[in-house]
């Protein structure tokens, strides 16, 4: 499988909660930005894909652990490595870090669908191959 992928990302004010905690659910944006980033950085391009085979990525489920907070200012690293490549779909580990604490983990499965149907498809060969050899 490919090896880790780590995107940059400082804490701004929307980030935060009246407590001046990054807000859960934002950890969700970072993560998805992560993937987008990955998939960018292995030369799959996602409108491209939809323009061309009229396929998407959804995610399927998500689970997170939070660990420790961050705050306004921070910055993060936010690494995303595939844990498993299925037919189908790609399930993701990710966290968020900073420096060398871990703040938050996820596991994330990502399916493919024909955008028309919204029913599963096989991801494309060479899809496959780039996310394989990342």
């Amino acid at each position: 499988m490919p090896s880790a992928f780590d995107w940059p990302v400082r804490v701004y004010y929307e980030d935060t909660d009246a407590g001046g905690i990054v807000f859960y659910a934002n950890y969700l944006k970072f993560f998805e930005r992560a993937r987008t980033e990955w998939l960018r950085a292995t030369g799959v391009q996602q409108q491209a894909l939809l323009d061309a085979e009229g396929t998407a990525f959804v995610v399927k489920s998500a689970s997170l652990d939070y660990h420790a907070p961050a705050r306004l200012d921070d910055e993060l690293t936010i690494r995303t490595s595939v844990e498993k490549l299925g037919r189908a779909s790609v399930q993701f580990a990710q966290q968020a870090w900073r420096g060398d604490t871990l703040l938050t983990s996820a596991s994330v499965k990502v399916g493919c669908v024909d955008l028309a149907t919204m029913r599963p498809r096989s991801l494309p060969d060479d899809v496959a191959d780039k996310m394989r050899g990342a």
